[in-house]
C-alpha cells in the first residue's frame, strides 16, 4: 500500500513491431483510474509467449495482461471498499497491460488475490486458468465420470487444465514431450502419453478434447471422440472437415471473468490449483524474461516482480 501515488511510475513499453529487442523501460505518467477503474499498484505481471504480437496497431504500449497487486485507488462509480485489498486479475486485451508499477484496472474483472499464494504466483493463473476454466466447463461442459483428453498438458493452460478437470471428477488424459512426464502426472493426470504417438490406437473415445496446440493434433482430434461429443481448440480453429462429424467443435479466445477468478483462487486456497512457475525476473529484466518466455524447454509461467513484498518473502513465490 502506499500513501502518496506517484506522478512518474516505471513501465515496460514495446516501440515497434518485433521481438524482446523493441522492449525499454521508461519512466512514464501513472495512470488514473477512470470510472469503473481501479488504479492498481502491481506487485507482479505474467507474461505469455506471442504477446508482443497483440498491440501494434495502438503503440507505443504496455505489455502483460495478468496481474497481481494491491487496490490503492477507486475511480467513479466502483462500488464497495475496494482501496487496500490485495487484487488479481486479466485485463483486458484491447488497452495497455501491466508490466509496470500502477495499473488502472475495470473494477468488474479483479477478484480478491488467494489467500494462501504470494503475488508472483498469483499473477501466473489468470490467463491460463481462465482460458482452462473456459475451454473445459464453458465451452466444453465437462462433467463428474466423463473423459477428457488434454493435447500440450505440460502447457501454461493444459497443466492447469489437468488439474482442474481432476478436481471435476473426470478421468484425464494428457499428451506431452516425454521430458514434461513427471509434472503431467504430479498435476493429476490419470494417463500419460507421449505426443509423439499414434493417439488413435491409445486412446479410449473421449467426452471432450482440449486442445492447446492446433495443427496435425488438432485435426486428428476429430478420431478421438465418442460420437456428441466436444473438440474445444484454444489454439486455432478446428478444420471445415469437422462440420461432418458427429461431433461438437469450437474455438474461443479467454475473456476476463470475476465469478471464475473467485473460482480459481478457491481452489489454490485450497491446495487444489497451483500454478507451475518458470521463471522470475525484475521488471528492469522484462526483455529478458520475454527472451525466455520464447526459449525452447520452458516449464511453467514467466513473471515479471514489479515489486518486492516483505509479507511473503520466505513463503509461495520465494
Amino acid at each position: 500500500m502506499v500513501d502518496i501515488i506517484p506522478e512518474k511510475m516505471e513501465a515496460l513499453r514495446l516501440h515497434r513491431p518485433g521481438g524482446p529487442e523493441a522492449l525499454a523501460l521508461e519512466m512514464v505518467g501513472t495512470p488514473r483510474p477512470g470510472r469503473g477503474d481501479v488504479l492498481v499498484r502491481v506487485h507482479a505481471a505474467a507474461i505469455t509467449r506471442d504477446e508482443l504480437s497483440w498491440p501494434v496497431d495502438r503503440l507505443p504500449a504496455i505489455p502483460s495482461y495478468e496481474l497481481s497487486g494491491v487496490a490503492v485507488a477507486a475511480g467513479p462509480e466502483v462500488r464497495g471498499s475496494v482501496v487496500g485489498q490485495e487484487v488479481f486479475g486479466l485485463t483486458g486485451f484491447d488497452r495497455d497491460g501491466v508490466a509496470a508499477g500502477f495499473a488502472a484496472v475495470p473494477a468488474r474483472i479483479l477478484a480478491p488475490k488467494p489467500a494462501m499464494m504470494g503475488h508472483v504466483e498469483a499473477a501466473a493463473i489468470p490467463l491460463a486458468g481462465l482460458t482452462a476454466w473456459q475451454a473445459l466447463f464453458v465451452h466444453g461442459r465437462l462433467e463428474q465420470g466423463q473423459r477428457v483428453l488434454i493435447i500440450g498438458a505440460a502447457g501454461g493452460v493444459g497443466h492447469l487444465a489437468v488439474q482442474l478437470s481432476r478436481w471435476r471428477g473426470a478421468h484425464v488424459t494428457g499428451t506431452t514431450s516425454r521430458d514434461a512426464a513427471d509434472l503431467v502426472r504430479a498435476a493429476g493426470a490419470d494417463r500419460v502419453l507421449d505426443r509423439t504417438q499414434v493417439l488413435e490406437s491409445a486412446v479410449e473415445p473421449v467426452d471432450l478434447v482440449l486442445d492447446t496446440v492446433g495443427g496435425d493434433a488438432l485435426a486428428g482430434s476429430a478420431a478421438l471422440v465418442r460420437p456428441g461429443g466436444r473438440v474445444v481448440s484454444v489454439a486455432e480453429e478446428p478444420p471445415e472437415a469437422f462440420g461432418a462429424a458427429p461431433l461438437e467443435a469450437s474455438y474461443f479466445v479467454v475473456e476476463p471473468n470475476r465469478e471464475q477468478l473467485e473460482e480459481l483462487a478457491g481452489l489454490a486456497d485450497r491446495g487444489a490449483l497451483r500454478p507451475a512457475i518458470d521463471s522470475v525476473f525484475a521488471l528492469a529484466e522484462g526483455r529478458a524474461a520475454f527472451e525466455r518466455s520464447l526459449a525452447p524447454g520452458k516449464r511453467g509461467k514467466v513473471v515479471l516482480r514489479v515489486a518486492e513484498d516483505p509479507e511473503v518473502e520466505g513463503g509461495a513465490d520465494d
